[in-house]
Parts: C-alpha cells; sequence; structure tokens
C-alpha cells in the first residue's frame, strides 16, 4: 500500500476560540507537494496536525507509513555531537564495539541490519554539503543554517515514508539552499512543503492553496499554479464585469417599471375622480392594477436582489491583489552621482574591503554570501549603527536600513504616528494620504504596531522607511523576503518599482533580486567583499 496522509473532517481551533478548520478533507499522496497560502492561513497549523504535534479538535488525520517533520525553527542541544543529533550514535558505538571484536549479543541487536550506517551518514552529510563537519563534532560547533540542514540529514537517514518540511530554507544561505533542493528533487516518497521559496515551490509536481478553511489542487510547480491563477482571475473579473451590468440593467429596467405603474396609478386616479365608470368597476379595476402592479416591482426587485448576489459571488471570486503604489520624487539620484564611499574598511566581526568601492547613482546592489559571513554587520556598519574597526564608510546622501528583525517600529504606537516619528514636519493629512498607498487606509493607519501581522509589519517599517525626511536616496534592506508570504513580496517588489534612489540588499533569494532589477552583485566570502557575474551567483559552490 502505498504511503500516504489523509485529513477527514479535520476540525480544529485554538484555546482562544480562533477556529482554524472546520470539518476539511484533504490527502496527499506520492510525490512533491507545494502548500501555499498568505501569511495566516494555517499552513503551519495544518502540517503541525498531520506531524501529530497537534491535536485536531474533531475529525481524524491518518497515516499510511512513517512520517517525519522538519519544523520552521529547529532548534537542537548544542551539547550533542553530530552522531547523535543524527540519531546514530548507539548504532554507530555497537558497530565500533563488535570492530574492535567485542562480540556481545547487545550490540548485534542494537545494528540489527544496519551495518552500513555510518557511511549512509556520511554520504548524506556530503550531499548536504556537511561533509567537513564529521560525525564526532557538536551541534555547537556548526552554524545556525547548518544545524537546519543536519536536521533534514538525520529525518533522510531515517528514511521516513512521508516527508514534511516548514519554511525550510528561512535561515539558509544560497549555499545551503542549493542543498536542500538537491535533496527535495531527489525524494522518493510522499512529500509536503510549506514554503515562500519560489525556487523550492518550483520543483514540486502540484500545488495546494489553503484559503478560507479548504484546500485547492494546482497540478504542476509553482509556476504553473500561478499561470492557472491568472486565468482564473481573468475570469473571475470578467464574471465581475458581466455582472455589475447586469446589475445596471435590472436598475434601469425597475426604474423604467416604476415610471410606468405612476403613470398608470395617475391614470386610474383620474378615472376615479372623473367617475367615467361605475363605482364598483372601478373599484375592481383599481384593486387588480394594485396587484398586477405589486407584482411586478416585486418581479423586478428580485431581479436585481439576483443581480446583486451574483455581483457578490463574482467579486469574492476575484482575489485581493492589493499593490503598493507609491511615488517618491524626492529619493531620485541622478546617474553617476556618489552615493557611497567604502575605503579600506574593516568591520566589527572582521569582515573587510581593500582599497575604496564606490556606489554611484541609483545603482541597485545585491550583496550575497554564506551565513556568518558579514553581510549584515556590513549593512549596520554602513548604517552607522556599529563603529569601523579601520578605514571608514561615508555616505553622500540621506540612508535608511531596514533590519531583519523589523526593530525600527515602536510597538506602543500606531503606524501613523510611527511614520510620524520619521516626517516630524508633515502633516497627519500628508502623513494618512501616503499611508493609503502603503495599503494602510482609514482604521489600519490607526492600528498599534504590535497588533500587526508579519506581512503588515514590514509593510509599516517600509513605510516609515520610504516617507522618511529628509527622503532617503539609499536604502539598506538586510534579508527582506524572510518570512513575507508571496502577496507582500510582490508588494515589496512594487514599492521598489517605485524607488528611485540606490538600493544595497542583502538576500539569499535570488528569484526577488532578479525581479528588482539588480545591477551589480557583490559577494561577501571568507571576510573580503568582491564583485561577481550573476552567473557566478546562480551557481555556488
Amino acid at each position: 500500500m502505498s504511503s500516504s496522509l489523509t485529513c477527514t473532517s479535520l476540525s480544529f481551533t485554538w484555546p482562544d476560540g480562533t477556529a482554524v478548520f472546520d470539518g476539511l478533507d484533504v490527502a496527499f499522496g506520492p510525490g512533491r507537494t507545494g502548500l501555499v497560502g498568505v501569511n495566516g492561513s494555517g499552513k503551519s497549523t495544518l502540517l503541525k496536525l498531520l506531524a501529530g504535534e497537534l491535536t485536531p479538535s474533531d475529525g481524524t488525520v491518518k497515516a499510511v507509513g512513517e512520517v517525519g517533520c522538519l519544523p520552521q525553527n529547529v532548534t537542537l542541544d548544542t551539547a550533542l555531537r553530530v552522531d547523535q543529533a543524527l540519531g546514530i550514535a548507539e548504532r554507530r558505538a555497537a558497530l565500533h564495539a563488535i570492530e574492535a571484536g567485542d562480540v556481545a549479543e547487545e550490540h548485534f541487536e542494537t545494528v540489527g541490519d544496519d551495518w552500513d550506517v555510518e557511511e549512509r551518514a556520511l554520504v548524506t552529510l556530503g550531499e548536504l554539503g556537511l561533509g567537513h563537519i564529521g560525525l564526532d563534532r557538536t551541534v555547537g560547533e556548526v552554524s545556525g543554517g547548518e544545524s537546519v540542514l543536519l536536521r533534514l540529514a538525520a529525518l533522510l537517514l531515517r528514511r521516513p515514508d512521508v516527508l514534511l518540511l516548514d519554511e525550510p530554507t528561512n535561515n539558509l544561505d544560497l549555499y545551503a539552499r542549493r542543498r536542500l533542493y538537491q535533496a527535495v528533487a531527489a525524494w522518493p516518497g510522499v512529500l509536503v512543503v510549506v514554503s515562500h521559496d519560489r525556487e523550492l515551490l518550483d520543483l514540486v509536481d502540484q500545488i495546494a492553496e489553503l484559503r478560507s478553511g479548504e484546500v485547492t489542487w494546482y497540478g504542476g510547480n509553482f509556476s504553473a499554479y500561478e499561470e492557472a491563477l491568472a486565468v482564473e482571475q481573468e475570469a473571475a473579473e470578467r464574471m465581475v464585469r458581466v455582472a455589475e451590468a447586469d446589475v445596471r440593467k435590472q436598475k434601469r429596467e425597475l426604474a423604467d417599471a416604476q415610471v410606468k405603474l405612476a403613470r398608470r396609478k395617475r391614470y386610474g386616479q383620474k378615472m376615479w375622480d372623473s367617475k367615467r365608470e361605475p363605482k364598483i368597476v372601478m373599484g375592481a379595476r383599481k384593486r387588480a392594477a394594485q396587484e398586477s402592479a405589486g407584482k411586478h416591482r416585486i418581479m423586478h426587485e428580485e431581479k436585481l436582489a439576483d443581480a446583486r448576489d451574483r455581483l457578490d459571488e463574482a467579486v469574492e471570486a476575484v482575489r485581493d491583489d492589493d499593490e503598493i503604489r507609491v511615488e517618491l520624487p524626492y529619493t531620485a539620484v541622478p546617474p553617476g552621482r556618489q552615493v557611497l564611499t567604502l575605503e579600506n574598511l574593516a568591520t566589527a566581526y572582521g569582515a573587510r574591503i581593500e582599497g575604496i568601492l564606490d556606489l554611484r547613482g541609483p545603482e541597485r546592489i545585491a550583496l550575497v554570501g554564506r551565513n556568518g559571513s558579514g553581510k549584515t554587520t556590513l549593512l549596520r556598519t554602513v548604517a552607522g549603527e556599529l563603529a569601523p574597526v579601520a578605514g571608514e564608510a561615508r555616505a553622500h546622501v540621506p540612508l535608511r536600513f531596514l533590519p531583519q528583525r523589523l526593530d525600527v517600529l515602536d510597538d506602543a504606537l500606531t503606524v501613523a504616528e510611527n511614520v510620524a516619528r520619521f516626517a516630524p514636519d508633515a502633516t497627519n493629512n500628508r502623513i494618512r494620504a501616503r499611508l493609503a498607498r502603503f495599503l494602510f487606509r482609514g482604521a489600519r493607519a490607526d492600528q498599534k504596531a504590535d497588533t500587526l501581522s508579519g506581512g503588515e509589519r514590514f509593510r509599516a517599517a517600509l513605510a516609515a522607511l520610504m516617507l522618511a525626511e529628509p527622503a532617503p536616496q539609499l536604502l539598506l534592506l538586510d534579508e527582506p523576503t524572510n518570512n513575507l508570504d508571496m502577496a507582500s513580496v510582490r508588494q515589496l517588489t512594487s514599492a521598489l518599482e517605485s524607488y528611485e534612489g540606490a538600493l544595497l540588499v542583502a538576500s539569499h533569494d535570488l528569484p526577488f533580486l532578479e525581479s528588482i532589477g539588480i545591477t551589480r552583485w557583490l559577494l561577501m566570502e571568507e571576510g573580503e567583499l568582491k564583485e561577481i557575474t550573476p552567473e557566478d551567483v546562480g551557481h555556488p559552490a
């Protein structure tokens, strides 16, 4: 019997009463499935229910085969040896004891049929780019990205029938991502991956979209899903136009009917007043006319109500694809204008730039490199948050820095108040008008920062920096797409299309970098910054 995961009449409600699923039926069979949906749609919750980490309020989750899960936030005991983290320490110790001549029965029972466990472990580590760490090192000696791959290696060694991955590339650099992509592409069983990583989602066989507590299936990878969605949306928008035209028609017909009925009523009253017919005849005619008029009016009102219902259904089918539309003329930088100079710079944690590196005009520069190579340190030094150890970083234009933590916002203030901190001379009306372009309209601008979702918080932080006065002509962004859903990434891209200043962006997200028109690529490697080509970025070692 082939492996699978099946949810039947699945319901789940959080302790505070928030319902996530109500009677969900969905099954995941052989092949690779990308589970997508906006932030807050319940993707990670569903994965935890599938993994058995959460208990349904009602309904069942049935697994055929062993299930392995890589959670979004991987935490490993730093004191563990690598073989312990991989779950092979006992078998490895028993194997070594047998090889040393200890033929105790318990050693053979521990090893079972897994005589090549050590070789398999080393091969698996090698395939994930972890061959250099060995089995006797401790987890505390590996980087955060390597610990994610180490947890994946443990799963691969277990050979589960079903593999669940929750945002596996969030904290991986380009090199580690490539290794994970290879592992996913080669996976032979059932695989369900929750991700906002477009490259990863282009490796799957089908997309399951979670929306309003229901799953809709799309064949093919993420690119095919986007194409199918575009066709759907075009049809939905066409239906809205048809429904709007029908509502207008029904309104006209109802108005015409009301005019005709008013004329009849005036004519009937005139006949009554002139008493041209017997009273009993006129009374009967009046009652019949009133009854007919009532039916006529009700028929047109019902037709209009039906047309409005069809319009509501059509509008419901059109997705909210609001994009940030913002004009920032004061951010423009003339071509050739000196924006930033890095001269013989040495940063606090060892990164260095020999000689002079100049950024000029509205350049869009990508800063790439392994986790821990010093990209964030360089950005913080340029932003003035860290003092250089030697040399200098000189900004020749106003700049703003958006860190990964989004801690530019004061949680106790509203969105509008946060923006006002960066533009103290702007009027309240001006701030609100400009915030509307960032999709904070009306009461949304009065939300406290600590109540915002991840995507909203990012939008608010971006608005605060881009609407700051003086207008920033250099923006520094550190991993801006981490933890953003696809809609938020599209909104960020559209905002940056409107930005006319220079950009320095540290990111591992290649599709995003390509979408914002990067003009230069800088690689931070072994503490040194050097210029590379886009082809070098696309094929890291």
